[in-house]
C-alpha cells in the first residue's frame, strides 16, 4: 500500500498534527506499507524529524508574499470563510496544483490529509490522484470529500459531520480511535498500577512542542509561587524548535525546586507513566495522558482545544482552565486542589483511562486496509 500525509507543522500550527500522522505511518510501515510526506516549509516545520524517522518529505515552498484572503465556494452552503486558512501559506488552488504535480509520479493507494486550511475544494482537486482519500479533523466545521474521516476528539459523533460529507463517508469518530503510539498501550498497565498510593513527586509539564506564546514560561513562573512540596521534581518537555526555549532553559535554572528541561523527547510513554501529576495542554497530548491515567490539569491555549477540554472536564478525567492569560492567578490554586485530594486524583485517573485505552491505531488501519 502506497500512503502519501499532507501535513504541516510551523510555529502557529504546533507539531500536533505531523506527530499522529508519524504514528499512523510508522504503524502503516510495520505493516508493509510505503508512505512519504508533503510538507510546506514554514518557518518551525518538522521536515527534518520526519526524515530522521525515515520517511521521504516532499517540500512545498513558501509564499510569503501572496495574500490568502479567498474564500471557499460551496454550492450547497454557499460561502465558506475558513477560519484557519491563514495556516496554510498560500491558496488552496496553488497547495493543490503542487501536490498534484507530486502525486501523478506514482500511484496514490490512500491521500490522507491533515490540515485545517484544507476542505473539500482542495480534496476534489486531489481525488483523481489517488484511490481513496482520508480526512483527520477535530473541527466538524467545513465541507470534505473523504472516503473516511477521523475525529478522535472525545464525545465527537458522526452526526457532527453529517452536513459536511457525503453519505457514503466512513467516520470514525470519538477517542477509541486516537492516534497513539504503540508504547503508550505497552506501559497504560505499569502507569495505571503504580498510581495507587503512590507519593506525589514529580510533576511534567507540556504546553505543546512549539508554545508560541510561551504557557510554559507562565506555568514555571506560577509554579515559583504555589504551595506545592519541595521534593517535587519539575520535568518540562519542549520542541526543538520552540521560540521560548532559551528563555524557558534559564527559568529553569532560576526554579526553586530541581527543573529539567527536555527537548524532542523520544520515551513521551515512559515520562508520563513515571510522572504523578500533569500541567498540559488541551492538544493532542491529552489522550496519551488519558491511556496512562496520569491526573492533569488542563490548560486551554486555543478555541479549537475546547471541545477536548469541555469534554474532559465533563467526565472528570482532568481539572481544566480555559483562560490561558490567568495561568499565574489560577494555576497555583488548581495544582494544590488536585494535588491535595487523593479522592479527586483517584476519580481523575478512573475517568481518563475509561476514555484511551491505547488501540486506536490499530482499528483505523483495519478500515485503511479493508
Amino acid at each position: 500500500m502506497n500512503v502519501v500525509f499532507r501535513v504541516d507543522a510551523s510555529q502557529q500550527i504546533g507539531t500536533g498534527h505531523v506527530m499522529r500522522c508519524l504514528t499512523l505511518a510508522d504503524a502503516l510501515t510495520a505493516r508493509g506499507a510505503e508512505c512519504r510526506f508533503i510538507c510546506r516549509e514554514h518557518p518551525g516545520n518538522l521536515i527534518e524529524f520526519i526524515h530522521s524517522k525515515g520517511f521521504p518529505v516532499h517540500g512545498l515552498p513558501v509564499c510569503e508574499s501572496q495574500k490568502v484572503n479567498l474564500p471557499v465556494i460551496n454550492e450547497v452552503r454557499g460561502v465558506i470563510h475558513l477560519p484557519h486558512r491563514d495556516w496554510l501559506g498560500t491558496t488552496q488552488e496553488q497547495d493543490a496544483a503542487e501536490c498534484a504535480a507530486i502525486l501523478r509520479e506514482r500511484i496514490t493507494d490512500w491521500l490522507v490529509v491533515d490540515h485545517y486550511a484544507l476542505d473539500s475544494h482542495w480534496e476534489v482537486a486531489l481525488k483523481s490522484y489517488c484511490y481513496k482519500l482520508m480526512v483527520i479533523d477535530d473541527l466538524a466545521d467545513r465541507p470534505h470529500q473523504a472516503d473516511l474521516l477521523l475525529d478522535q476528539t472525545f464525545s465527537r459523533l458522526p452526526a457532527d459531520y453529517a452536513p459536511w460529507v457525503p453519505a457514503t463517508s466512513t467516520l470514525l469518530c470519538g477517542s477509541q480511535y486516537a492516534l497513539l503510539r504503540p508504547e503508550f498501550a505497552a506501559l497504560r498497565a505499569y502507569s495505571l498500577a503504580r498510581r495507587a498510593g503512590a507519593p506525589l513527586r514529580r510533576l511534567l509539564v507540556t504546553m505543546g512542542g512549539i508554545d508560541k506564546d510561551n504557557a510554559t514560561g507562565q506555568v514555571l513562573r506560577a509554579l515559583q509561587s504555589s504551595e506545592l512540596s519541595d521534593n517535587y521534581l519539575i520535568t518540562v518537555v519542549m520542541g526543538a524548535n520552540a521560540p521560548w526555549l532559551t528563555e524557558v532553559r534559564q527559568q529553569a535554572e532560576e526554579m526553586p525546586r530541581p527543573t529539567d528541561v527536555r527537548i524532542n523527547v523520544e520515551n513521551m510513554a515512559q515520562l508520563m507513566a513515571d510522572s504523578d501529576l500533569a500541567i498540559g495542554a488541551a492538544g493532542s497530548t491529552s489522550w496519551e495522558r488519558c491511556c496512562l491515567g496520569l491526573p492533569t490539569v488542563l490548560v486551554v491555549l486555543a478555541d479549537n482545544q475546547r471541545q477536548v477540554a469541555q469534554g474532559l472536564e465533563q467526565a472528570g478525567a482532568a481539572y481544566v482552565l480555559m483562560a490561558p492569560d490567568l495561568i499565574n492567578e489560577s494555576l497555583p490554586e488548581a495544582l494544590s486542589l488536585v494535588a491535595s485530594s487523593s479522592t479527586l486524583r483517584s476519580a481523575m485517573i478512573q475517568a481518563a483511562q475509561r476514555i484511551v485505552d491505547g488501540n486506536g491505531v490499530a482499528s483505523v488501519i483495519q478500515h485503511l486496509e479493508s
